[in-house]
């Protein structure tokens, strides 16, 4: 599935100087972490914002602002944005400022490997390497014995 790599960038450019926020690819597109929480994301062309159960209801009644619904299961503290309300750079400081007050208030969890600073995200379509798989190995039959 892709995502708005312009929308992503435009997250980038605003939360670059905040040392709390790393970047990692998730539901198809591209999340935003606060101290390793998921604080907003990306998911084709609208953004997602975890703004946890006691603020979903007042988030909800946004303008432009629906529960996220993307898996057909609904996320009650997840908001999906559409485009047309965070038409500007101040609307979608709003709405990430929500998601990173929320994930901030969770407790830190440690930066994996895979996480990135927003600042230094990778280049869309590269690749990274994965460790092999394991693979089963065959156990040799015993053959039945004849009497």
């Amino acid at each position: 599935m892709a995502y708005d790599e312009g929308l992503a960038q435009r997250i980038r450019e605003l939360l670059e100087d905040d040392p709390r926020i790393s970047e990692k690819r998730m539901f198809g597109g591209v999340a935003f972490m606060a101290n390793g929480n998921m604080a907003a994301g990306v998911i084709r062309d609208e953004l997602m914002v975890r703004v946890g159960p006691d603020a979903h209801d007042a988030a909800v009644a946004l303008p432009h602002a629906r529960m996220m619904d993307f898996t057909g299961r609904p996320m009650r503290g997840f908001i999906q944005v559409a485009p047309a309300g965070f038409e500007d750079d101040a609307e979608l400081r709003a709405w990430l400022e929500r998601g990173i007050t929320y994930a901030a208030s969770q407790q830190k969890k440690p930066q994996t490997a895979r996480a990135e600073p927003a600042r230094k995200a990778r280049k869309v379509g590269a690749a990274k390497p994965r460790p092999p798989r394991a693979t089963k190995t065959k156990r040799a039959r015993k053959s039945p014995s004849k009497k």
